[in-house]
């Protein structure tokens, strides 16, 4: 899948919103070091995540084969095992750590890479004010 086309670039970011849809946030592909990123701007703050954590979770969702809890938390915060934002941050993913690449703005996977892979029609993201999940496609 060609993602800059399909995310974006600074210049034509993809809008999308958190799973519960309180807030809006922005995703699109750049360059780092020589290899594309995923660029996520929160108002003024800005995430980088390792765009290979696109395939690497849809792979995993599809072993899994049913819902799995987003439990989004900052880098700091403990992570609860069995959610997103364990794996994206576990030394068993495919990475051996985590996809954040921004130190002190490495967290927050579970609740920015889902609606990004809902919009590219890789997944199924749930919508409540609180305990989303997703699943593949």
């Amino acid at each position: 899948m060609n993602y800059k086309e399909k995310i974006g670039t600074k210049e034509t970011p993809l809008k999308l919103k958190t799973p519960p849809l309180s807030s809006e946030y922005t995703m699109h592909v750049d360059e780092k070091d020589g290899k594309e990123i995923l660029v996520c701007t929160v108002g003024k703050t800005i995430l980088h995540y390792d765009i290979r954590c696109l395939n690497d979770l849809h792979e995993m969702l599809k072993k899994h084969g049913d819902w799995i809890e987003l439990g989004s938390k900052d880098e700091k915060v403990a992570t609860k095992e069995g959610t997103v934002e364990h794996w994206g941050r576990s030394s068993s993913n495919p990475l051996g750590g985590w996809y954040g690449l921004k130190k002190n703005f490495r967290g927050r996977f579970g609740m920015y890479i889902p609606p990004l892979m809902e919009a590219l029609g890789l997944a199924e993201v749930t919508h409540e004010k609180r305990n989303n999940k997703m699943k593949a496609l």
